[in-house]
């Protein structure tokens, strides 16, 4: 029995701390009575703000810990997504799919630090910006890597990790639209659930990158050897595919 690499962790703390950190920013907004309970049936007029993620970390001392989270949680899906990018780069016959997925969900990372950083309250323009890029950039990269399971067929588990990732890609997908369309009509309890839906199911496909990443382990080499110079990205992607032969 093969043992697990401990890169396989990396996907599954950072949607667990990620959405833990959502949700305690939620709770203390909650709490604070800066937002009406998802739980609520409805919302009278004048009374507290809908629960959309952003309006729950606006204040303090909410909108501390919302900024931690999401600036944490950015970086960690960075370096998920060039990981991502990595393990499959030697094994792709169609570079731009994988280039794509890496690019898009990079930058939905940067989006997620508009939203983290610029509250409502601050610069609102800003901060819707961050949060179409990173939920349209991020829907997008979810149906490229949807793709790339089934194409690359990693240990041939592409079918067993691909088709639970594109029913997860439907199921953000449709709750964006949700999500605006509720919006559009003001019934703004149901579009903050949509919305909190539509982050969690975000966070599951992300954090399914541990499937693959049991496989493979990722080193980083420093030489000092200027006869035989490698990129970073070469390193990686040599490394991956020769402990991949390996195992």
């Amino acid at each position: 029995m093969r043992k697990c690499s401990v890169w396989t962790f990396l996907p599954i703390t950072f949607a667990l701390f990620s959405c833990a950190g959502l949700w305690i920013v939620y709770f203390i907004a909650v709490e604070d009575e800066k937002v009406t309970p998802l739980t609520s049936e409805y919302r009278k007029p004048g009374s507290r703000p809908p629960p959309y993620i952003s309006i729950a970390g606006n204040t303090p001392p909410a909108s501390c810990v919302f900024s931690q989270v999401m600036n944490t949680a950015a970086f960690v899906a960075f370096a998920i997504a060039v990981l991502r990018y990595i393990q499959l780069k030697p094994r792709v016959q169609k570079p731009w799919l994988n280039i794509g997925s890496l690019v898009s969900l990079s930058l939905s990372c940067v989006g997620m630090t508009l939203v983290g950083n610029f509250q409502l309250s601050n610069d609102e323009e800003l901060h819707n910006v961050g949060t179409s890029m990173a939920f349209g950039l991020g829907t997008l990269a979810c149906w490229i890597q949807s793709v790339l399971t089934l194409k690359v067929n990693l240990r041939n588990e592409g079918r067993k990790a691909g088709v639970p990732r594109f029913l997860l890609s439907a199921a953000i997908t449709l709750c964006m639209l949700l999500y605006f369309a509720l919006m559009a009509q003001r019934m703004h309890m149901d579009a903050a659930r949509a919305q909190w839906a539509l982050v969690m199911f975000l966070l599951t496909f992300i954090g399914s990158f541990a499937i693959e990443f049991r496989h493979f382990s990722f080193e980083i080499v420093c030489t000092d050897n200027q006869d035989a110079a490698l990129s970073l990205s070469e390193t990686f992607s040599e490394i991956s595919e020769h402990q991949s032969d390996q195992l």
